[in-house]
C-alpha cells in the first residue's frame, strides 16, 4: 500500500512539474500589438510584414497586428484598451494623436505593458520610447547626397520645397545646407515654394529650367512637389540633363524612375520601421535594454539606436529607392 502511494505521489509530482513547464513555455511567447493608424494602408501593411519577420528571428514571439478602421483616436483608444484587457507584454503605436492617446497608454503602462510608439509619436509621458524613422540631420544629408551621387564632377542644383513656413522643410533645407561642404561642387542656384500644391510647383520647377539654364537637378524634399517637378522636367524634354531627387513615395515615382526624370529618391522603409519597433518592444518588455537617456538598444539588423534625452531616437537613413528596387515597393506604398 505504502509503495502504491509512493507511485501515485511520484506520479502526481512529475504530471504537475509537466504542466508547469508547459505553462512556463506559454508564459514565455511574448506578445507584442503593433497598433497602426488604420487598417488597409500599404505603408503600415508592410511595417507589419518587418515586424512578423523580427518575431520569426527573435522566436517565442507574437506580433498582434491591429489598429482602427480610420484614422481616429478615438478609434486607437479602443484597440489600446482591448489591447490592455488582453494583458499583452507590448504595445507599439503610430499614433493619430499626440496627446490623446496618452491616459489610455499609462494605464497599459502601469499593468506593466511595455509601450513605445514609432513613427507618429506620442507625447512623452505616454510611452517609455519613440522611434523616428530617421533624422533632420540624415534627411538634410540625404536629399544632397542624392543629387551629388549623379553629379561626380559638381554642378548646379537648386530646391523646390513646400511652403516658406513649412517647418520641417525648413530644418531638412537647413541641415542641408550645413554638409554642403562635403559635397565639393555642388552649387545650390535657387530655393523655390510650390507650397504642396501640384500646379504651382510643377511651374515652380518650369521656372528654375527656365532661369538657370544649366540646371543639373532639382531637389524636392516634399512628396508632392518631387513628383511635380519630375513632370515638368519630362514635358521639358530635358529627361537625362535635369535629375529630380528628394523626398517621395515609391507608388507616385515609379513612374519618374521608369522614364529617368529621377535616378533615384528617398523615403524611410516601412518594412524596416516595423521591424525595428518589434525588436525594441522586445528588448524592453524583456529587460535585455532599459529606456533611459543615453541608453543604446539593439535593432537587429538595421543597426543600434542611442535614446536622447526625450527617450527618442533615429532609425537609420532614409531608404533610397531606384530602378533596382521600385518594381518591389511601389505596389506598397
Amino acid at each position: 500500500m505504502k509503495r502504491r502511494t509512493f507511485t501515485a505521489l511520484t506520479a502526481s509530482l512529475s504530471l504537475a512539474a509537466s504542466l508547469m513547464g508547459t505553462s512556463a513555455m506559454a508564459q514565455d511567447n511574448m506578445r507584442i500589438a503593433l497598433v497602426v493608424k488604420a487598417l488597409g494602408i500599404g505603408f503600415f501593411e508592410a511595417a507589419n510584414e518587418g515586424a512578423q519577420e523580427a518575431a520569426a528571428e527573435l522566436g517565442n514571439v507574437e506580433v498582434i497586428y491591429t489598429g482602427p478602421t480610420d484614422t481616429t483616436a478615438e478609434g486607437q483608444i479602443e484597440v489600446i484598451n482591448a489591447l490592455i484587457a488582453q494583458n499583452v507584454d507590448a504595445i507599439a503605436v503610430s499614433a493619430n494623436d499626440t496627446d490623446a492617446l496618452v491616459p489610455a497608454l499609462k494605464r497599459a503602462m502601469q499593468r506593466g505593458i511595455t509601450v513605445i510608439s514609432w513613427d507618429s509619436g506620442v507625447a512623452d509621458d505616454g510611452r517609455m520610447v519613440h522611434l523616428n524613422p530617421s533624422s533632420n540631420a540624415l534627411i538634410g544629408n540625404m536629399i544632397v547626397k542624392l543629387a551629388a551621387d549623379h553629379l561626380p564632377d559638381g554642378g548646379d542644383v537648386a530646391v523646390l520645397s513646400a511652403t516658406t513656413t513649412s517647418t520641417n522643410q525648413n530644418i531638412w533645407i537647413e541641415e542641408m545646407t550645413k554638409v554642403l561642404p562635403n559635397y565639393p561642387g555642388i552649387n545650390v542656384v535657387s530655393t523655390v515654394y510650390g507650397d504642396d500644391l501640384a500646379d504651382k510647383s510643377y511651374r515652380e520647377a518650369q521656372g528654375l529650367m527656365q532661369s538657370f539654364p544649366d540646371l543639373d537637378a532639382i531637389i524636392a524634399p516634399t512628396s508632392v512637389g518631387i513628383v511635380a517637378a519630375a513632370q515638368a522636367v519630362a514635358d521639358a524634354g530635358k529627361i537625362g540633363e535635369v535629375n529630380v531627387t528628394g523626398l517621395g513615395l515609391p507608388s507616385e515615382m515609379a513612374g519618374a524612375i521608369e522614364s529617368g526624370a529621377s535616378q533615384s529618391f528617398a523615403i524611410w522603409n516601412p518594412i524596416d520601421l516595423g521591424y525595428s519597433a518589434t525588436m525594441i518592444a522586445h528588448a524592453l518588455a524583456s529587460g535585455a535594454a532599459t529606456a533611459a537617456p543615453g541608453a543604446e538598444i539593439s535593432i537587429g539588423r538595421v543597426g543600434t539606436i542611442t535614446l536622447d534625452d526625450s527617450n527618442s531616437a533615429a532609425m537609420a537613413d532614409p531608404f533610397v529607392y531606384d530602378a533596382s528596387n521600385i518594381e518591389q515597393f511601389k505596389s506598397i506604398f
